[in-house]
């Protein structure tokens, strides 16, 4: 424990000590009263707004009610209820694929589904920027892994061109990037790989919900969907609730259900959970005025804090960074803007690279407009307090 206290106390000396911050209370219009004063959310990933909507609250009650509280086993014991038959059915058709398989986490989909298609022997071309679970996800595969630059498809080219002996080769990436907000090149990415022979798999966990005429993704935007091998996907961000999903062949999903042990060795998703995806999956497709009214007011967004010299890293979507530097001072700008009412927390190492430290925004469809225009001006006076920007 004495090692540990040393170590805590190191992470304090260079701002990168992380402590639980406690929400009080969570409010309509994407609001939360912390420390007990309300404050306008601009951390979370509810970016629809559904994890409050009443329909998505009832379909979880009324789930519960007939199905219990949880599922009692993992699905390939006695925990595959109906109840997971349905909503995956479901899923396939929105995704636009065969099949689908729900996992207990998008966490878990990731590292079950890298480590269960590829091993000894396969390369895995990576996205320098993807999520931490992609990367977990490929240590415990045992492929070799290339880390290419982020969205550099030259030098990806170049890696496929040198793994000629390997036995499959998967190409990997996020669609939205989870920390700078931007877009993969995903038509040039299903090029290489139908070029290379590779399988390509795209995590559209921050993309589901919010892209597309349905709200299936980057994939679906792009019309894309049959060039993706393998989709990946989460219920926790856009859709409100918990879980995460692949979607794609049949063939896929069998082998998964076979393979993939964070899906063997898992206590089935609870019922509850599953009425709410049912209901989420429902309303992203009926109410399409939530994802526009989500990207025109993080356009808005994008456009005021670059009038104002702000580097926002290239963001092209709801999630909308600042980048401040030193971790120091990145923790003031976030200080500063909580005592203001706007909830936005610091990303630092290792979350992101040393010296590279910045203020995430994650807008939602469920705040109010002139709330978002008031988090706009109170950013952009702060940051010039700041000496930030120009």
């Amino acid at each position: 424990m004495d090692a540990l206290t040393k170590e805590l106390a190191a992470l304090d000396a260079r701002s990168l000590r992380r402590r639980l911050q406690v929400v009080d209370e969570v409010l309509p219009g994407g609001k939360v009263r912390v420390a007990g004063q309300v404050r306008l959310n601009l951390s979370s990933n509810d970016y629809l707004g559904l994890s409050q909507d009443p329909r998505v609250i009832a379909a979880a009650q009324a789930a519960a009610a007939k199905w219990g509280a949880g599922a009692g086993a993992s699905r390939l014991v006695v925990g595959h209820l109906a109840l997971h038959e349905a909503v995956e059915a479901r899923l396939a058709d929105f995704k636009g694929t065969e099949a689908a398989v729900i996992f207990p986490t998008g966490y878990m989909a990731n590292v079950g589904t890298s480590s269960a298609l590829v091993g000894p022997g396969d390369v895995i071309f990576s996205d320098r920027l993807n999520h931490a679970s992609i990367y977990d996800g490929i240590k415990l595969s045992g492929a070799a892994v290339q880390r290419f630059p982020h969205r550099d498809l030259n030098r990806l080219e170049q890696l496929l061109r040198e793994a000629g002996a390997a036995r499959r080769r998967l190409i990997v990436t996020d669609s939205v990037f989870s920390v700078d907000g931007d877009l993969a090149p995903l038509a040039d990415l299903a090029a290489l790989k139908a070029r290379y022979g590779a399988w390509l798999m795209v995590d559209e966990a921050h993309a589901t919900g919010v892209l597309g005429a349905k709200g299936g993704g980057l994939a679906e935007a792009l019309g894309l969907t049959r060039e993706v091998d393998i989709h990946l996907g989460t219920f926790s961000k856009a859709l409100g609730s918990q879980g995460g999903f692949v979607a794609g062949d049949r063939r896929l999903v069998d082998y998964l259900h076979n393979r993939a042990r964070s899906f063997i060795y898992s206590t089935a998703l609870a019922p509850m959970v599953l009425g709410a995806i049912d209901q989420a999956l429902q309303i992203v497709v009926q109410e399409p005025e939530r994802r526009l009214f989500l990207r025109r007011e993080s356009e808005n967004f994008r456009q005021d804090l670059l009038s104002a010299g702000l580097d926002i890293l290239g963001s092209e979507t709801q999630i909308i960074p600042v980048l401040v530097g030193e971790n120091d001072r990145t923790l003031e700008f976030a200080a500063r803007l909580m005592d203001q009412g706007l909830m936005a927390v610091a990303l630092r190492p290792p979350t992101v690279p040393p010296g590279r430290a910045r203020v995430r925004f994650s807008l939602s469809a469920a705040q109010a407009e002139d709330d978002l225009s008031r988090a706009r001006e109170v950013i952009v006076a702060t940051a010039r307090a700041m000496g930030l920007g120009s």
